[in-house]
């Protein structure tokens, strides 16, 4: 019986990971080489390369999900990232990603989505490339 090279599995676990990261967000979030930064490494190997790639829930799914706990938190850069990556993967329209501000206020807190509706409305702009995203 072989023993596996733990350091191949483990090279194969990122690129996995790398993989799927790039598929998640449309190619527009940095990733950086294998043993750069622990954290990284670690993140590639189980969030991306295991959670992501579980098939009991679509992308579509997983991003709603955690774009719930981010609108609850408040954290509108990583908001910008996943709206962004949300139409740029043709997982939500313009008006779906409008809608989720709209079910996220009155359960996330008004205070933590109300500074996302200006962001939401950039990435809007950015991705359609014009100055105003109305249709969809």
């Amino acid at each position: 019986m072989t023993v596996p090279d733990p350091t191949t599995e483990e090279s194969d676990a990122y690129r996995r990971g790398m993989a799927k990261m790039r598929e998640i967000y449309a190619d527009s979030v940095v990733a950086l080489p294998e043993g750069t930064m622990a954290f990284n490494d670690v993140m590639m190997r189980s969030l991306f390369s295991e959670v992501w790639d579980r098939d009991t829930l679509s992308i579509r799914d997983r991003r709603l999900l955690i774009m719930g706990v981010i609108a609850a938190r408040g954290a509108v850069d990583t908001w910008k990232i996943q709206a962004g990556a949300s139409l740029a993967n043709g997982e939500l329209t313009v008006e779906e990603l409008r809608e989720t501000l709209v079910i996220l206020a009155p359960y996330a807190g008004y205070p933590s989505v109300a500074p996302l509706v200006a962001e939401t409305e950039g990435v809007i702009q950015r991705w359609s490339g014009s100055d105003s995203a109305t249709e969809e």
